[in-house]
């Protein structure tokens, strides 16, 4: 399985009043690792955005386990866990620098139509892409015969 590393320190604008990262920036966080993800595969987004796509979040699932502070490194580890005709769920891991989960989460991807947001396969767009996609997703869709 490919999994993409990036590390995030931690700055003091990440944290709440209670001293520990707040909620939201996990998901930035998650964000940060996608890019670094589609950029480790050879893949640059902005292109995709010059050709008149974006490929908007449709759902997202987070699980906080153990808090981060101030100072800290944070690991994402992102990888794909499904990819089929429509949809994309990347699968993600932050990790506290002695490899502790501090959050898990997925998130769901379609690539549409910039000016209209009609759904489009990336196999259509990007044909390397979707292969490579379905060449390291975790989880293989099962095939009907």
């Amino acid at each position: 399985m490919f999994v993409s590393e990036k590390e995030v320190e931690i700055r003091y604008a990440d944290t709440d009043q209670m001293g520990v990262v707040y909620h939201a920036n996990y998901l930035i966080w998650m964000e940060m690792g996608r890019t670094q993800l589609i950029h480790d595969l050879g893949f640059n987004y902005v292109k995709l955005e010059e050709m008149g796509y974006v490929s908007p979040v449709i759902d997202l699932s987070i699980q906080y386990k153990k808090s981060m502070r101030y100072g800290q490194i944070a690991k994402v580890r992102t990888w794909v866990e499904q990819h089929d005709k429509l949809r994309t769920t990347y699968g993600y891991e932050i990790l506290h620098e002695d490899g502790s989960v501090a959050a898990s989460g997925t998130t769901v991807n379609i690539l549409v139509k910039k000016d209209n947001f009609k759904p489009v396969p990336l196999r259509k767009v990007d044909p390397e892409w979707d292969s490579k996609y379905n060449e390291i997703a975790r989880t293989k869709k099962e095939k009907t015969s």
